[in-house]
């Protein structure tokens, strides 16, 4: 997503530049209260559009000594400014994303973000030898300051963002005095920088820009005194000479060297920022410039050029070289970036030319480092005769050769890092860029940016620049589609924008078209010689064995992402070898790491699955493949049913089946145990997919067995559309295997889903000819399952003698298959009855009875359940302020395990408590939030009880 996609309309301007604003008009300050919610906001302003976690708030908060309940601290400051900010700009710009928060905004509505950009603009101005404009520019970019950046915030860490920030500042002000100083506009500048250099004596910089401006205003002698002023403030607190860029200046001075003369604008020479071409200045040798050309219509990556120019630029003058590692996953557009990156950097900054080498690091033979090296002396003019054949020797030369040149050294598809470390120039006068699909983390000082796909908007801007504006504007839709089928994929997006510009007739709707079939897609995504799969299969090719088994295993699942478990089921192997290939995969760009609160998780780029999915057809057999998801599912079913023995108590309420024989390691099930319910909404939409899984699997037994388990989920979140769509899916296949017994307990659950749903008639169509089918079957437990429910149809339809009958059946039968819950639950429907009966002391030893059970096996779910009837009974009893304690204690559970059916039926019966105690206002409240909760869940009889009791009230 773009940085100001789906960012409010009205979104305020932030500035950072001094004291921290928030405004939300020319001249209206939204007000954020000092302390801690102004460190928070400027730690969300520092990081716009990207998450920051929880931890790193309190660090930024409190750090070293935060207090134990910092992060409810953090919290509370969150909704407080997450409510200023909605109230500002109509919309809600903090959002949750775990581990922390996200500050969605337009980052040109940060101040220190249009800094940074005019600045960034004005170097390439500057290297387009526009320096007027660039003066002008930086001029405007200092207007924007108001002061220290984030002055007056009492956080150490944001102390020291702030003072990096105040750094480019007095950069940026150097900056524009050198382009002044080479416009001629000496004498305007000599207050100026004296200004600076009084509040800044140390800054060598400024202070040869004021000996300069002075000498060139014919003040020869001021400008040696501002020398020896300098000197002698360096000896005195540091017993340090001046460094050497100024004590040239000096002699120069004193020599009064024709060089320190206004010298007229250099022209630009070779491909710059501007496109522009001229050829090299003329010298004594040829200059090199191996660059491949630049793509003429590349679009779509403006901050990352940007962010790499900056590094490849920043600390110009230090001793080691530049260099920087573009990194990704195959077709990501790695290379076509860096070229375009070196293709801008002017030859004012580079004179001496730009080596390059295609180290070929995806391919079966590398380009090893001495033969680039021998590439890259012969280039800069060595005879091969005098080429050394010891590759030490070869890199002395090289670096001996860089020392003295200023030049860009670009090296394609490294390998690894001993590819490329010998050909590093050994001065800071060069600057390196590298691409690879590996991280190279071994190179000390290189500066790694991850180069991710492309958002909607940068691959919508890459589309049209191809294809054309007016064909793309007129397929909004067959647009968006194959953007979608890319997936952000550069390499992709290119090959379809070049097969339809290739065919001017062609409509973008006929190649979605020919995109549909997932099974030819990688065929279709071919286009000269580019072709994503030879692209992908360049890094699959250079895995081990048992890394390319993972991948083509991994692609067979249809999810977002996946723990590390998952792996250890698909390949048998539960030991840290399963981790190691995974984490060799992410190095390798063939998964990408992310993490939330369960952990470390692992995912697939589209079409990279699609790759693997292809290897995997071809290389596995059906019985591989087949044996692999059901160790996988196993494992879902292991985790899926210890949360529901955590909820229930035990195997209870659930018809089971097989047992799983993969089981995770002990860690996972620890997370299931923390929080079962908070897990299982965590994975529902995985746990779904292995539904499907093994559907297509044909794995009737465990596919019946996964969506059973599921029914803890799907009753207590309202997940009625995944209830029905598991349980139709696991039908079919169980249809097609013949098994009785799993149609029945699966028809039995969506008699369940019908009673949830209020759909009485439904429900006994299926549960009278499910009871005969679990009669044939001897099956005791499924009988009392199917008995109950149908006495819950009867109950719900006003037939109390028949409903009282069937629940005792079942009662019984539930005693006898050994489900205690299964007989709490049928305890608890024969209390109402007694409640309904108005038999009071019938209902408190039935409720007392069911409720002693849930307490003997830990069943937390029935519990609360069995305690909101004993509510209904205290009311009854006329024992209001006994019944408005209990509700409030059922409301904090239901609540905690978020189960919003529950939390709307106990909040209905509290706003009822309420006003039979005369509590009328506190009662309008509760009902009017029980019926918001009611109609969510489309409960549609329930939201019509409260409207009545609300217009009783408020009549």
């Amino acid at each position: 997503m773009s940085p100001s996609e789906g960012v409010p309309a009205a979104a305020p301007d932030y500035r950072i530049l001094g004291p921290l604003e928030v405004g939300t008009g020319a001249s209206t300050r939204l007000r954020v209260a000092p302390g801690r919610q102004q460190v928070v906001l400027g730690a969300l302003l520092l990081e716009p559009n990207r998450v920051v976690s929880i931890a790193q708030l309190v660090d930024t908060v409190w750090y070293e000594d935060p207090p134990a309940t910092a992060r409810t601290q953090v919290q509370i400051c969150v909704s407080s400014l997450r409510a200023k900010l909605t109230e500002a700009a109509s919309g809600a710009a903090i959002v949750t994303r775990p581990p922390g928060y996200l500050l969605r905004v337009d980052e040109d509505g940060i101040d220190g973000h249009r800094f940074a950009a005019m600045v960034s603009e004005a170097t390439a101005l500057t290297a387009a030898v526009r320096l007027a404009e660039a003066a002008t520019l930086l001029r405007a970019a200092d207007a924007l300051w108001r002061g220290p950046a984030l002055s007056g915030i009492p956080s150490r860490i944001l102390q020291v963002r702030a003072g990096q920030l105040d750094e480019s500042r007095l950069n940026a002000v150097e900056s524009r005095f050198d382009l002044e100083l080479r416009l001629g506009r000496h004498h305007q500048l000599v207050g100026e920088i004296a200004t600076l250099l009084n509040e800044h004596p140390l800054r060598e910089r400024a202070r040869g820009q004021l000996m300069l401006a002075l000498h060139r205003a014919g003040r020869q002698s001021e400008a040696l005194q501002v020398y020896r002023e300098g000197r002698e403030l360096l000896v005195e607190q540091f017993g340090l000479e001046p460094g050497d860029e100024l004590r040239r200046l000096e002699r120069a001075i004193l020599a009064d060297d024709d060089t320190l003369r206004v010298a007229p604008a250099r022209v630009v020479s070779t491909q710059d920022r501007t496109g522009r071409v001229a050829p090299p200045p003329a010298g004594p040798t040829e200059v090199p410039l191996q660059l491949p050309g630049d793509i003429a219509d590349f679009a779509g990556r403006a901050d990352l050029v940007a962010r790499t120019e900056d590094l490849l630029l920043e600390g110009a003058g230090r001793a080691a070289t530049r260099v920087v590692v573009l990194l990704g996953k195959p077709g990501i557009g790695k290379t076509a970036l860096a070229v375009h990156v070196a293709h801008r950097l002017s030859f004012d900054d580079f004179p001496d030319g730009q080596l390059y080498c295609d180290l070929g690091g995806t391919r079966a033979r590398a380009v090893s480092a001495a033969e680039a090296l021998g590439r890259f002396l012969r280039a800069l003019g060595v005879p091969g005769s005098s080429v050394p054949d010891v590759l030490a020797e070869r890199a002395e030369m090289y670096r001996s050769l860089l020392a003295r040149r200023r030049m860009v050294v670009l090296l394609d598809d490294a390998a690894a890092e001993t590819q490329v470390r010998n050909l590093l120039p050994g001065t800071s006068g060069c600057v390196v860029l590298i691409t690879s699909r590996a991280r190279l983390t071994g190179l000390a000082g290189a500066r790694l940016v991850d180069v991710e796909v492309m958002d909607h908007a940068q691959a919508h801007r890459l589309l049209t620049t191809v294809v054309g504006q007016e064909r793309v504007d007129a397929e909004p839709v067959a647009a968006a589609e194959l953007i979608e089928v890319a997936s952000g994929l550069p390499l992709a997006l290119r090959i379809l924008a070049a097969r339809l510009a290739a065919r001017p007739g062609r409509s973008l709707a006929w190649m979605v078209r020919r995109l549909v079939d997932e099974h030819r897609r990688l065929d279709e995504l071919a286009h000269g010689d580019l072709a994503v799969r030879a692209s992908v299969a360049l890094s699959y090719d250079g895995l081990p064995p048992d890394a390319r088994r993972l991948v083509r295993r991994l692609s067979v699942l249809d999810v977002s992402s996946v723990p590390v478990w998952v792996a250890d089921a698909l390949l048998d192997d539960d030991s840290q070898r399963t981790a190691d290939l995974l984490e060799l995969l992410v190095d390798e760009q063939m998964l990408e790491e992310t993490e939330d609160a369960s952990g470390l998780r692992y995912r697939f780029h589209n079409l990279i699955r699609l790759f693997a999915r292809e290897r995997l057809e071809a290389t596995e057999t059906p019985g591989e493949r087949r044996r692999s998801v059901s160790r996988v599912a196993d494992g879902w079913l292991t985790l899926a049913g210890e949360a529901h023995r955590r909820i229930y108590g035990g195997d209870y309420a659930i018809l089971r089946g097989v047992e799983p024989r993969w089981v995770p390691g002990a860690e996972y099930l620890a997370r299931v145990h923390e929080d079962p319910l908070a897990w299982l909404e965590s994975e529902r939409v995985t746990l779904c997919a292995a539904v499907e899984l093994t559907a297509a699997a044909g794995l009737d037994e465990i596919c019946c067995e996964l969506a059973i388990t599921l029914v803890t989920l799907f009753e207590s979140g309202c997940y009625f559309e995944d209830w029905e769509h598991t349980h139709l899916r696991a039908l079919e296949v169980a249809e097609a295997a013949g098994n009785r017994r799993a149609l029945a307990v699966l028809r039995c659950s969506l008699a369940s889903l019908h009673l949830s749903r209020g759909r009485l008639s439904a429900a006994q169509e299926l549960l009278e000819p499910v009871l005969v089918e679990f009669t044939e079957l001897g099956d005791v437990h499924g009988q009392a399952m199917a008995r109950r429910n149908l006495a819950l149809v009867d109950h719900l339809r006003g037939d109390l003698d028949p409903a009282l009958m069937g629940y005792r059946v079942a009662l019984a039968q539930f005693r006898t298959a050994g489900d205690p819950v299964g007989q709490a639950h049928v305890l608890c429907q024969i209390a109402q009855l007694d409640l309904d009966a108005e038999q009071l002391a019938a209902a408190e030893t039935n409720l007392v009875a069911a409720l002693e059970i849930c307490g003997r096996v830990g069943s937390r779910r029935v519990e609360v359940q069995v305690r909101f009837r004993l509510s209904g009974l205290l009311v009854a009893q006329g024992q209001f302020r006994q019944a408005d304690a209990e509700l409030a204690e059922l409301l904090v559970a239901v609540r905690s395990t978020g189960d919003v059916v529950g939390e709307g039926r106990v909040l209905h019966r509290l706003g009822t408590v309420k006003a039979l105690l005369g509590r009328t206002d506190e009662a309008v409240a509760v009902l009017t939030e029980a019926l918001a909760l009611r109609e969510r869940t489309m409960d549609l009889s329930g939201a019509a009880e409260v409207r009545k009791e609300l217009a009783r009230l408020t009549g």
